[in-house]
């Protein structure tokens, strides 16, 4: 049985039946090639439109593969191509220490920087602004901001970022980023999943409805994994009349300390 398998067969035993996991293998399959009938519509730099305000809507924040539901986990059927993660034999050995160690491990929990891809599907809304020069990304997560530059301006040499080191260029209508310069300190969710200094972040947003665009990350990092991979997704523009990214700070909480908040307030079990 396939880890897909394995997770569609845990959503119908938990009572979602045939019909359920027919629909949400639907939802997944939504996410692949953009329709390339849609005409984006234009800035007044005759540029592809991205403003608004966004939103993934999806469970890759607590693992881009596909897993069942757990305490505090919603089940999800994955966003990587081909259902796993091309680990080497020790970093896979790796990622499952850092599964076991997440309570404590994770860099986000400890509210250091999310980093790139991750800050890109946390479940905040985050808004695009964009001129012909730069590219920018303001997360309601953390405040953090993201500045991908289209100004033909080369990376930096040498100089690691939380964040990566983004430029970008326009290929008809998808702009087609190279991010760079990773710190190595990062994870790609809150299973962790992660890669080091090395990686290198291709991605492309291509508009594919009034209210949609689409979403694709190649990864390569050969210290990490055995080949490039790739990672999809749909991100869904919100529809309220007021909508922008609010405050959320994140706030470092000791472990211990939160389990025994939790413990006195009875939402959840001390262990």
């Amino acid at each position: 049985m396939t880890t897909k398998q394995f997770v569609l067969a845990a959503l119908v035993a938990a009572g979602l039946g045939a019909g359920g996991a027919t629909l949400l293998t639907g939802q997944q399959a939504n996410t692949g090639s953009p329709a390339q009938a849609y005409q984006a519509p234009r800035t007044v730099e005759g540029l592809p439109d991205f403003h608004g305000v966004w939103q993934a809507v999806n469970s890759a924040s607590w693992d881009i593969e596909p897993h069942a539901a757990s305490w505090g986990v919603p089940p999800g059927l994955g966003v990587v191509d081909g259902n796993e993660i091309p680990y080497q034999p020790w970093a896979r050995t790796q990622k499952a220490q850092n599964f076991r160690d997440r309570e404590t491990a994770d860099p986000d929990r400890r509210c250091f920087y999310p980093g790139v891809p991750r800050i890109m599907y946390i479940p905040h809304p985050f808004q695009i602004v964009q001129n012909t020069d730069v590219f920018e990304l303001i997360f309601e997560y953390g405040h953090y901001t993201r500045l991908i530059y289209l100004n033909g301006f080369p990376h930096h040499e040498d100089i690691p970022f939380w964040m990566g080191d983004s430029r970008g260029r326009w290929d008809g209508d998808t702009l087609v980023v190279d991010t760079r310069n990773f710190n190595g300190m990062t994870w790609f969710d809150k299973a962790g999943n992660f890669h080091s200094d090395a990686m290198r972040l291709l991605e492309r947003f291509t508009r594919t409805g009034p209210d949609h665009f689409q979403w694709e990350a190649t990864i390569e990092d050969p210290k990490v994994f055995t080949r490039p991979w790739t990672m999809r997704m749909p991100f869904y523009r919100l529809q309220e009349p007021d909508a922008m990214p609010l405050e959320y700070e994140c706030i470092f909480l000791d472990v211990y300390e939160n389990r025994r908040y939790h413990k006195l307030a009875g939402d959840g079990p001390d262990q």
